[in-house]
């Protein structure tokens, strides 16, 4: 899959849930449930031990029915890393030139941090191919994203940070390409997570119907 269908599949789902867990065991259970619930866009943050060995793991794993990412990625060096283990696409909670220039050289789909409307543009500018803006809910919520989608109605805009399974309508609505959901979405047990991933999932399809 190339960095264009990344970024196509990543607007058709809509949906990133960021896996931050205590360990690699933790998040291969939240993983699998997550894909059982219909949600195949997955951001496995750099925070969890032993993050590489485990994006390789899911990468072969699942490689076939969904996208593995990487997550709270800081630096070139990590983005390497990332890359080397099979991410199919770098998110970071910063502005990073020399990760974003990284990615760009090696087409592999970046989503810099970014939270007021010069950040954002810097992010653009630098070639970022989605911009994550957080903590969006600092800010304001869906009605902050909304005035910037206003001002960069080109900019495809990612938002994170405090966003739920019942929220995240309001933010598509308010101009995200998708949204990115951590813990009131994977900080559950399996069966927890099926439902809220289902129920995500389905509401999604429901008030966004593929064309």
């Amino acid at each position: 899959m190339d960095k264009r269908q990344v970024i196509e599949k990543i607007k058709t789902v809509r949906v990133i849930p960021v896996i931050r867990t205590a360990s690699a065991e933790q998040a291969e259970s939240v993983v699998e449930a997550l894909i059982e619930g219909g949600l195949t866009v997955l951001e496995v943050t750099l925070t969890i031990p032993g993050a590489f060995k485990l994006i390789e793991r899911l990468t072969s794993r699942y490689g076939n029915t969904a996208l593995i990412g990487a997550g709270t990625v800081l630096d070139a060096e990590a983005a390497q890393k990332c890359l080397a283990a099979g991410a199919k696409f770098i998110v970071s909670p910063i502005l990073d030139l020399e990760t974003v220039a990284f990615c760009r050289r090696e087409e592999i789909a970046v989503m810099p941090g970014a939270l007021t409307p010069t950040e954002i543009f810097r992010a653009h500018q630098v070639g970022a191919d989605l911009v994550k803006i957080f903590p969006v809910s600092a800010m304001g919520g869906a009605a902050y994203l909304k005035a910037v989608k206003a001002v960069f109605p080109q900019m495809e805009l990612i938002p994170t940070g405090g966003i739920n399974p019942g929220t995240a309508v309001e933010y598509l609505r308010a101009g995200a390409c998708a949204v990115g959901i951590g813990g009131e979405l994977t900080q559950s047990d399996q069966a927890e997570i099926i439902r809220h991933a289902r129920r995500l999932r389905d509401v999604i399809k429901l008030n966004f119907p593929r064309q």
